[in-house]
């Protein structure tokens, strides 16, 4: 198995000089797929392939469809082919970026690339010098993960994206030429494909609609920090995160713990618990919902804490799935759940995260002491944000909380916070319960 395959799409002007440089990467243990027009019809050589598809996006699905290199390489880094594959193979990096020389290029050339640097930074949230460089290399596995459906150049935009939802490691290294130069076209691929997501598609295509409510609230970090300053006296050595979602509350409890297995329904979100907690041995992403769980083999685990935020409203028989827990837990062990409560203020934003319903501190009560719990605490929690939600869900039906609104709310949220704890008003936004086995 070769080290790695590159991706050299070639124009038909290009293409003497795109089959050289195939020469130069096959001689360094690299496969090379040539794609371009009469591909297919270039000499057999070993080592260099050709496909006949002018499409930079399509020739990258028909690899990843293909292929078996654990590396991806996309378009040639020349001399520095090295420098980019190295991170990969060490297991320091996902996905390593070729960070282009300066060149004397048109001025309306350098503000153009400029600017959608500037959007491309602005919307992942990334600290790159040189997001959208078509020289790229990528760990094969991490690019499987991703489903890419844009076009042309705008397939580099759409992995950039889709890594950083992901969690995936980014790594830059500077190159000694610019690479292939995707003109206009490919520059306007690139412009059209940021401002789709700039402008609400989500990095699943909105295959999940809860994921724009889970993205938006990952970045409520003072707001997290709190829900898990409020769990943390309450969680063992050996815990279960049931619904692990995109990792925000686990980042939160994992700093500790002997064991973190953080299960979780969606493959999408599996992947990007595995990428975000890779060097972090004691976190163990498993893909499973609750109702295929091993519960048996879970039991062997010797957990003390199953942990669910916001999770035990989303189950459909939650009866059943507390009947599990219990299972899996040690004698004495604790529940430790979070819910939204108030079944009034069940709304649009309760349906788009699939929420079964919305608790009342008796309806919460009833269902843990009624499958093998004792009630140890049971407290109203978020009084402060009822009226937010009501409007957004009830009066506004929206299907995601608005960014900015969320953003204004968390900042701030440790002002909030001290003002819902005087309040202490015999209601609130969600329930926090602490149950243990019997």
């Amino acid at each position: 198995m070769a080290r790695a395959t590159a991706i050299l799409p070639y124009t038909v002007a290009a293409q003497a000089e795109a089959l050289e440089r195939a020469r130069r990467l096959a001689a360094a243990g690299v496969d090379v797929v040539l794609a371009g027009p009469d591909a297919s019809a270039l000499p057999a050589q070993p080592g260099i392939h050709g496909i006949d598809v002018a499409d930079r996006a399509e020739a990258l699905r028909r690899v990843l469809a293909n292929g078996v290199s654990p590396i991806t390489l996309l378009d040639d880094p020349g001399d520095d082919t090295e420098a980019l594959l190295r991170p990969i193979e060490a297991g320091t990096a996902d996905a390593v970026f070729g960070l282009r020389p300066l060149t004397a290029e048109a001025s309306w050339v350098r503000w153009a690339d400029r600017a959608l640097s500037r959007l491309a930074k602005a919307l992942v949230n990334k600290p790159l010098v040189d997001p959208l460089t078509p020289v790229r290399a990528f760990r094969t596995s991490a690019l499987r993960g991703l489903a890419l459906t844009s076009r042309g150049s705008g397939v580099d935009a759409e992995i950039l994206v889709k890594l950083s939802a992901q969690r995936c490691r980014i790594l830059e290294v500077p190159l000694l030429h610019a690479g292939m130069n995707l003109g206009t076209s490919g520059r306007l691929d690139k412009a059209r494909t940021l401002l789709r997501y700039a402008a609400g598609q989500n990095a699943a295509d909105d295959a999940h609609e809860g994921f724009n409510t889970l993205e938006r609230m990952d970045d409520a970090h003072h707001y997290n920090a709190w829900i898990g300053r409020q769990m943390e006296p309450h969680l063992g050595r050996r815990v279960l995160e049931v619904g692990a979602g995109i990792g925000t509350i686990t980042r939160e409890i994992e700093a500790g713990r002997e064991l973190l297995i953080a299960l979780e329904m969606e493959a999408f979100y599996v992947e990007r618990l595995k990428n975000l907690f890779r060097d972090k041995p004691h976190v163990r992403p498993v893909l499973s919902g609750v109702e295929r769980a091993d519960w048996e083999r879970l039991q062997k685990e010797r957990l003390d804490t199953v942990v669910l935020s916001n999770v035990l409203e989303h189950i459909a028989d939650d009866a059943a799935a507390v009947r599990n827990f219990r299972l899996a837990l040690q004698p004495g062990g604790a529940l430790v759940t979070w819910v939204p409560a108030l079944p009034g203020l069940y709304g649009s934003l309760d349906e788009a995260v699939g929420h079964f319903r919305r608790y009342s501190a008796e309806s919460l009560r009833a269902v843990l002491e009624g499958n093998g719990f004792a009630v140890e605490k049971l407290e109203w929690m978020n009084r402060i944000g009822i009226p937010g939600w009501w409007l957004n869900s009830v009066v506004l039906s929206r299907r995601a909380m608005p960014k900015l609104q969320l953003r204004v709310y968390d900042a701030a949220w440790p002002l909030l916070a001290q003002l819902d704890g005087v309040l202490r008003l015999p209601t609130g936004l969600s329930l926090f319960a602490v149950a243990r086995a019997v």
